[in-house]
């Protein structure tokens, strides 16, 4: 299961307190300053993995607090540093400030590092504050506390090729015939209830990606159906694949429902890349293709693919056709 959304508090760690201490020496005032600085409080990191597909682990971890930098000791001696906490993410996972909503990272590359919170610095020792006139200061730094927020983890997944489409349009079965993925397949809406990915093997040596996105409905961008829980998933899309039922009795309608819901969502839609196929081709008559395939989808310039999933006829040309779109 995809969990794609989780809010965690962190904490950074607090820097350790100076210590105040003298050692014994012969004519030297109070033996002379010798208290060490405090160590400095633990980091929180975040790190990209690409071997993460979900933020499920943090629907049980919650909260993670930085190990605090140790006191000051004698005879000059620094605290110890805190240990940092690293924290690893999938690929394609953004972070933001829960009560602002501020961007703090977006860590879109495997092995992508961001130290989110530096821990507090260590307090000086009553050493670094020896003078000709205050030769045995008693005084010495506090640590410097470490920050703490409360963060919005939100997963947005990187494929080549985003799925788009009314429930029941296809995309299940298009994605399991092109792909090793294996989604749930039915013959009623919603079927798809979580994106599912699946790697398109080209050729010899190429491959990309394709994520299949839950049916959206007319609404959709305001929460209606599945809402735009799984909208945000294809923000990151090079292309978008949309794909009408050919059954339909109007397939305009279905692709400006389609076109509007998307702009609505994100005006990062309005360019992108987009090819247009009908599914189910199996199910028309040679002369109900021809009649698809004469009228022209006002606001888009290709010619739309006909394809079947079940006969695979006409797949090849539209995946040659999303590779070239991919690499251009």
């Amino acid at each position: 299961m995809i969990i794609d959304y989780a809010k965690i508090y962190v904490k950074a760690g607090n820097g350790g307190r100076g210590a105040v201490a003298f050692r014994r020496e012969k004519f030297v005032a109070k033996g002379g300053p010798s208290g060490g600085n405090g160590g400095k409080g633990g980091d929180i990191i975040f790190v990209a993995d690409n071997n993460l597909t979900t933020l499920l682990d943090f629907k049980y971890r919650r909260k993670s607090v930085a190990e605090n930098g140790a006191p000051g000791e004698k005879s000059q001696k620094d605290g110890k540093d805190g240990e940092d906490i690293i924290i690893k993410v999938p690929v394609g996972t953004i972070i933001k400030e829960e009560e602002t909503e501020e961007l703090l990272a977006d860590l879109n590359e495997n092995g992508m590092k961001v130290v989110l919170l530096k821990g507090g610095i260590g307090g000086k020792g009553n050493s670094n504050f020896a003078t000709a006139t205050n030769q045995a200061p008693r005084y010495a730094q506090p640590g410097i506390e470490g920050r703490e927020v409360n963060i919005i983890l939100e997963l947005k997944l990187l494929a080549d090729v985003g799925l788009v489409g009314f429930p029941n349009a296809g995309k299940s079965t298009f994605i399991s015939v092109v792909s090793a993925a294996r989604p749930k397949i039915a013959d009623y809406p919603f079927t798809t209830l979580e994106p599912n990915l699946g790697i398109v093997q080209y050729k010899d040596f190429n491959s990309f990606v394709i994520a299949d996105i839950p049916g959206i409905i007319e609404g959709a961008h305001v929460g209606k159906g599945l809402g735009h829980k799984f909208l945000k998933h294809i923000e990151r899309t090079k292309v978008l694949l949309i794909l009408i039922d050919a059954t339909v009795e109007k397939p305009q309608k279905e692709f400006n429902v389609l076109l509007n819901e998307l702009i609505e969502f994100s005006d990062l839609m309005k360019d992108k890349k987009r090819i247009i196929a009908f599914t189910k081709s199996d199910l028309l008559t040679e002369k109900e293709k021809k009649k698809l395939l004469s009228k022209k989808i006002k606001n888009y310039d290709g010619i739309p693919f006909l394809i079947s999933s079940v006969t695979q006829d006409g797949t090849s040309n539209l995946i040659d056709a999303l590779w070239n779109s991919i690499e251009k």
